[in-house]
């Protein structure tokens, strides 16, 4: 399945038992040798929610969150008869959240999700900073010198807004950003460029996976980002590779809003 072009392979763990988890994301995430995927994502029955998801990276590493594959979750549990209900709680590392479906002819086809407040204290991130919050601090990243506002929203996002991100070779500053020692758990790199204050173009870096079509946790950080810049409004649209989320950081609540599609792209079955 794919939200916005994010796409990873889903395993109905209602229907199947998975050993070993980390090797079997590595597996199928290969687009030479598996099925070819941005990771892995599990789901599984919760105690604390409605359901519940783990997510891998395509290295193997485990993820908090990814807002891509929460809406794709929700899609598969609906339209798999799990559930007839349209507002979900979905149990994952980075906490319960809270998604909204919208099924057409019985099955779902975008979804918003309440992505929760966004961590801004640089501790929380975490980034290693003097500042409480790092907003707009220039780092020399050697030879490149760039403007990071980190924030996490239940990842850690560093952000950069920039202009010519289409032409932009963003392998080797991504990686390297990503393993800096001023992130202690590595971190996601967004290259952004404001269109208008309600429309933001955006590149991502995944730590543990590379650059993916999209991020829905990236394009909240991104949005919470310009925000804190004073270059976005408080709700824009964020147009990634794979497609365009609609993101609101609601002033009432302080929760970050994401709505987007899901798309079931095949099922079948693997040697294991």
């Amino acid at each position: 399945m794919h939200g916005a072009g994010n796409d990873y392979v889903y395993v109905d763990c209602f229907e199947e038992r998975l050993e070993n988890p980390e090797e079997f994301a590595v597996l199928v995430s290969d687009r030479h040798k598996g099925i070819g995927a941005d990771g892995l994502v599990l789901i599984m029955p919760s105690r604390v929610g409605d359901f519940r998801m783990r997510m891998f990276n395509l290295d193997g590493s485990e993820a908090q969150m990814c807002g891509n594959a929460t809406r794709c979750v929700g899609k598969y549990v609906y339209d798999a008869g799990y559930t007839r209900k349209t507002t979900l709680s979905l149990e994952t590392k980075a906490g319960v959240k809270k998604l909204r479906l919208f099924p057409v002819d019985g099955k779902v086809q975008r979804v918003r999700v309440d992505m929760g407040e966004p961590v801004l204290k640089a501790l929380d991130v975490p980034v290693t900073s003097d500042a409480e919050q790092v907003i707009g601090q220039v780092v020399d990243f050697k030879p490149e010198t760039f403007a990071l506002t980190c924030v996490s929203m239940g990842n850690p996002h560093a952000v950069i807004f920039t202009s010519g991100i289409d032409g932009m070779e963003i392998a080797g500053i991504g990686r390297k950003i990503e393993h800096h020692e001023m992130f202690p758990e590595r971190v996601n790199v967004e290259f952004a460029e404001v269109l208008s204050p309600v429309r933001v173009k955006m590149r991502v870096w995944e730590r543990g996976s590379g650059e993916t079509q999209a991020c829905g946790t990236g394009a909240c950080a991104t949005l919470v980002a310009g925000v804190l810049n004073e270059i976005l409004a408080r709700s824009a649209t964020v147009s990634l590779l794979g497609g365009e989320l609609e993101v609101e950081w609601n002033e009432s609540d302080n929760h970050v809003y994401m709505t987007g599609d899901a798309v079931t792209v095949f099922k079948g079955e693997i040697e294991w």
